[in-house]
């Protein structure tokens, strides 16, 4: 993430715990109030996102977005291969102890 980006997406949070309209206008002067420079284009492009989103929704669906499945998939994935290869190993068990309950098998005399 960028200096511009990170330092949009504070104006904008100030902004809206202020309860104050999200403008690119606002966001410009909250960033150039804390000495940031940053491109011209990144307050307006905030301003037009939060026009289309609610913010309160944005903060409170920050981990339900897909970006928070990833770390846990490969989470599992390190250790769910060996679970994954155990269980396969148990059911081919069963599989082999199955025919051996129905008391006859290719081998017998």
């Amino acid at each position: 993430m960028s200096i511009g980006e990170l330092a949009c997406t504070y104006a904008a949070l100030i902004l809206h715990d202020d309860d104050v309209a999200v403008t690119a206008e606002k966001i410009a002067t909250l960033v150039s109030a804390a000495n940031i420079s940053i491109e011209s284009y990144w307050p307006s492009l905030f301003a037009k996102l939060l026009e289309k989103k609610n913010i309160e929704d944005l903060i409170l669906n920050v981990g339900a977005a897909g970006g928070g499945a990833a770390p846990v998939a490969a989470v599992a994935g390190g250790n769910g291969a060996a679970t994954a290869e155990q269980k396969v190993e148990e059911k081919e068990e069963e599989k082999e102890e199955s025919d051996e309950d129905i008391g006859f098998s290719l081998f017998d005399d």
